[in-house]
């Protein structure tokens, strides 16, 4: 694998992500924000957060597939949710629990959450995007 994941003693123990990923492949892969979109564009789970966040991972994973990687080769998620506040912590934490059953790994790669006020359609609540390193 061309990634390992990092808790450096020092700073704080985050049990959703890690706080740092040192990747040693040889491709960089960068997915677009996925939003909660089966593929016929359908909004999944409309105004339901856990929902959504579920599907933005999943839709991630199938992008990393197809080039032939999966969530263990993510160095980096950027996450987006619309109108965030820290009551909204649980039903996040659900949806990505809900992905890590479907996909049988926890993603877990360092990440970053933004607080945002709009995506593209008012039905998107949610929005992720990856950045992954792969061996050749």
């Amino acid at each position: 694998m061309a990634i390992t994941l990092v808790n450096p003693s020092g700073l704080p123990e985050v049990g959703a992500y890690r706080q740092v990923s040192v990747a040693t492949g040889s491709r960089l892969v960068f997915v677009a924000g996925q939003v909660a979109c089966d593929a016929d564009g359908t909004t999944v789970g409309p105004g339901d957060l856990a929902a959504q966040v579920e599907r933005c991972y999943l839709n991630v994973a199938t992008a990393l597939a197809a080039v032939g990687g999966s969530f263990a080769d993510v160095a980096k998620l950027t996450v987006y949710v619309v109108d965030w506040t820290p009551d909204k912590m649980p039903l996040f934490l659900e949806g990505v629990a809900r992905a890590a059953a479907e996909l049988g790994a926890t993603p877990v790669p360092p990440g970053t959450l933004v607080g945002v006020a709009a995506l593209d359609i008012p039905e998107h609540l949610v929005e992720v995007e990856a950045t992954a390193v792969l061996d050749a």
